[in-house]
């Protein structure tokens, strides 16, 4: 039995609709027909790094895209123009709240009209199918209906708000190890029940206005030469927007006969003048460039772009305090996973605290890559302790490092040598030494995507600040970037080395290059001056005119031992302990890909240690992915903060004291092992290819089929207080076990009515999820997936019912086209994928009214 795919086209829902898209349409292509062919094509590459060509004589202005998922960087990478850098997408998802994505869509939107942007590069819902995979902090669950469902919210928020969104990557970009040449060898199943079905509802129900295609092939084609840009999107779910291409994905004028519309970096690009060529020979029917023109100028007359056209929004619609929204957002996404009690906390009744752990005070609040943001200011857990419970109260020792390379310089230990003020003066140099353009900056992390700075002309560039230090003693002064550069201290040559970069990713060996530093004698409140030079001449290739690079100090490792052991003091002498674990740049960013899941340096010692001294320790565990906890059950409590913005400390004091509760549930399953991990290869063979030979099992679906235990499985979370699950209802469907189970026909959605209590003794949020399972299938199914699901809040002693749908297209698998089981299908209801008290009985029909078969 299969649907007609045709069903899924988007329709026009009136008559005047209908007519007013035919007027666009006509005036679009009039514009189209004043613009030659030279003029056309130029217009299917970008301008520069982020804009689009402009052209006058139609009233077509540039648009500016920009990196977006969790935060709108905007077109230049400047600490003097920061932005807001909200929780990470992993955060976002363990809310399991479409409000809440919505809300963060619509915030980002707000961001981006603020920066002038017109397009934001995002959400990432590319699926966790193995936890190594070095980017799943930006995408949003190892589960395909829980992502379809949170990105198709944020889509949904950004473009009410004027702005669009960009779906990304499509498709199965799931890991990054050789991501430029990688080939994804899947099968049909897996490719539409899971990669495919993550990106359908943002597509059809929101109404994307771009997807970004992938750098990697699929089944042997590459994704911007790939016919799946056109079949599912285009003729099965409507599409109607502009595919963008990732940054240099597109690499021959052949994939201008597909689907794809944009080739993003410009100028130069594989089209262009070939793509003239081609058209003239008649190897390109201009036809395939005018569809691609027309879908450019269209999205132009959504975004405000288009001189008489009406945008969407000319204001943004919606606006809330962008601070207060993600301060609630990181602790809508924080998960209690383990709580013997402790938690919540009275400050009160604490005398004292005991924060320690690198992250504690160097949170990471974001990922590393082109996601990254440049925020104003970061409350880490250091701060957000220090003011719920009194600075007085709390210590803080770092008790193991978990920083490689180099760290930036504090601000308010730098001294710009020609203003005074805080900060550094940057010069860039032409080989005859003159001058060619200066700017005072306010970090010493600096990144140059766009702007004014004359990189691609400057033969050195100089980086000049007086740096105090706070302490006494050796520090390692040094300089991270790809080059050759110079490092001098109170005007003596300290130091000179040539940086080379490792790996193939170009992203990766640009914003997260190797290091050279060497070891300096400070005395605290003694200045040193400064000053790195870095040669420039002689570069090629992509990124010859951006420039990456960190000034600042090594983390001094150099007794580890005596790091812990002061930390166990610490916590012997304190009432609470707080650990505060977590990963660096160097683990989880876009680029590369995992080699382990233990948390790095000594991180797990140190936890040992500090839980042994104090039976009172609270670990916050700030990855933006899953890591191991071998110490998970000496604890007293855990709590996993992912990357929790720039509001993370805040957020964790207020979950800490109880002033809001961890809203949080797993969107991905935590392995105690990673032997244990069913799924896990992210490294393609000697032929390039990387082989999805476990289909439709990924995630809990695999975990299931293996029965492994995890150490926290999918869905998994604690709050404050506690419920029961009382009762399911289905229209016209009888309990289970008896002879005349309800029937649906393919296709229906289902109401679920549920009914649950907070038993407990405070206000507090559960997530109702339903399970369904086909025992006896003949077709290969996992033991139970995910069809549906819906947060709830409610007040002590209050009983509520809340009703879910259940679509039961969720219930139909693939072959040739969505295929339905007739006979009975079994939901489970409960909190997480093992904890199913309720269950209900579903049969399906063996046809619809839509031509099922």
């Amino acid at each position: 039995m299969s649907i007609d795919t045709s069903s899924l086209k988007t329709d026009k829902k009136a008559t005047m609709e209908l007519l007013t898209d035919q007027t666009i349409d006509q005036r679009l292509e009039s514009l189209l027909a004043q613009l030659s062919l030279e003029e056309k094509v130029r217009l299917l590459t970008g301008r520069d790094f982020w804009t689009t060509w402009p052209v006058e004589k139609i009233g077509l202005r540039r648009m500016l895209f920009s990196d977006g998922p969790t935060g709108v960087r905007g077109e230049v990478w400047d600490e003097r123009q920061p932005s807001m850098n909200f929780p990470s997408a992993t955060a976002i998802s363990s809310s399991w709240d479409p409000a809440m994505a919505d809300r963060l869509g619509a915030a980002s939107a707000v961001e981006a009209r603020r920066k002038g942007v017109d397009v934001v590069l995002g959400p990432t819902i590319n699926l966790h199918r193995s936890p190594l995979g070095g980017r799943h902090f930006e995408a949003f669950s190892e589960d395909p209906v829980l992502t379809a469902e949170l990105a198709a919210a944020y889509v949904a928020g950004v473009q009410r708000n004027g702005v669009g969104a960009t779906p990304k990557h499509y498709v199965a970009n799931d890991s990054e190890t050789d991501r430029f040449t990688v080939d994804v060898k899947v099968g049909d199943r897996p490719l539409r029940e899971l990669y495919l079905l993550a990106f359908e509802k943002a597509i059809v129900d929101s109404k994307a206005w771009l997807v970004m295609s992938a750098y990697n092939s699929v089944n042997g084609a590459t994704a911007t030469e790939n016919e799946l840009l056109e079949t599912p999107l285009n003729t099965e779910w409507g599409f109607d927007g502009v595919v963008i291409s990732d940054w240099t994905a597109v690499r021959s004028v052949e994939s201008a006969k597909h689907s794809q519309d944009l080739v993003m970096p410009g100028p130069d690009g594989p089209w262009g003048p070939a793509l003239v060529l081609a058209v003239k020979c008649g190897t390109v029917p201009e036809a395939a460039v005018d569809r691609k023109v027309l879908r450019i100028l269209q999205l132009a007359a959504r975004v405000g772009a288009l001189e008489g056209f009406e945008p969407v929004a000319a204001e943004p619609a919606e606006q809330e305090e962008p601070l207060a929204f993600a301060r609630e957002a990181s602790v809508a996404g924080t998960v209690l996973v383990k709580n013997d009690g402790v938690l919540p906390l009275a400050p009160a009744s604490v005398s004292s605290v005991a924060v320690i752990g690198h992250n504690a005070r160097h949170a990471r609040t974001q990922g590393g890559g082109s996601a990254t943001v440049v925020p104003e200011k970061i409350v880490t857990p250091l701060d957000g302790i220090r003011a719920a419970f009194g600075p007085e109260n709390v210590s803080y020792n770092v008790g193991a490092v978990v920083q490689e390379g180099i760290a930036e310089l504090p601000l308010e230990q730098l001294r710009n040598p020609v203003t005074g003020g805080p900060g550094l003066r940057v010069r860039f140099f032409a080989s005859t030494g003159k001058e060619l353009f200066a700017e005072d900056r306010r970090s010493t992390a600096l990144v140059w995507f766009g702007g004014d700075a004359p990189i691609a002309e400057s033969s050195m560039v100089q980086f000049h600040t007086i740096y105090t230090p706070e302490e006494s003693g050796t520090i390692r002064l040094g300089f991270s970037t790809v080059g050759h550069g110079r490092i001098f201290v109170d005007g003596v040559l300290a130091h000179e080395a040539s940086i080379e970069a490792t790996g193939t990713d170009l992203g990766a060996a640009f914003l997260a290059p190797p290091s050279a530093s060497v070891p300096v004698a400070a005395r605290a409140g003694v200045p040193l001056e400064l000053t790195v030079e870095l040669d420039l001449a002689g570069r090629t290739g992509a990124l010859s005119n951006a420039l990456a690079v960190t000034i600042g100090t090594e983390a001094d490792n150099a007794d580890p031992e005596a790091l812990i052991a002061e930390a166990v003091a610490a916590a012997k002498a304190a009432e609470i302990a707080v650990v505060v674990v977590g990963t660096n740049s160097r683990v989880e960013s876009e680029g590369y890909d995992r080699t382990t899941l233990e948390l790095p340096g000594l991180q797990d010692r140190l936890v040992h240690a500090v839980a042994a001294a104090n039976p009172r320790t609270v670990v916050v565990v700030n990855s933006g992915s899953p890591v191991l906890l071998p110490w998970r059950n000496e604890v007293a409590a855990t709590l996993i903060g992912y990357f929790g913005g720039q509001e993370f400390g805040t957020a964790l004091a207020d979950i800490l004291t109880g002033a809001a509760e961890p809203g949080g549930r797993l969107p991905t399953t935590w392995p105690a092992t990673q032997e244990d991990v069913p799924v896990i290869n992210t490294t393609p063979d000697a032929d390039g290819r990387l082989e999805y030979d476990e289909g439709i099992h990924i995630g809990y679906r695999a975990w299931l089929k293996a029965g492994v235990a995890p150490a926290y499985e999918f869905g998994h979370g604690l709050g404050y207080t506690h419920w029961t699950l009382d009762a399911v209802e289905t229209p016209g469907v009888e309990a289970p076990g008896t002879e005349a189970p309800g029937t649906v026909v393919p296709g229906a959605v289902v109401p679920l009515t549920v009914t649950l209590s907070n038993t407990g003794n405070r206000p507090g949020k559960q997530v109702v999820q339903v399970y369904a399972e086909r025992p006896g299938s003949a077709v290969d199914r996992p033991v139970r997936w995910l069809v549906a699901s819906a947060p709830v809040w409610a007040e002590p002693g209050e009983t509520l019912t809340v009703v879910i749908n259940v679509p039961t297209r969720l219930l139909a698998y693939w072959d040739n086209g969505w295929t339905y089981e007739p006979g009975n299908y079994r939901l489970r209801i409960g909190t997480s994928v093992t904890e199913l008290p309720l269950e209900t009985v579903l049969t399906l029909t063996d046809s619809n009214e839509d031509g099922a078969a």
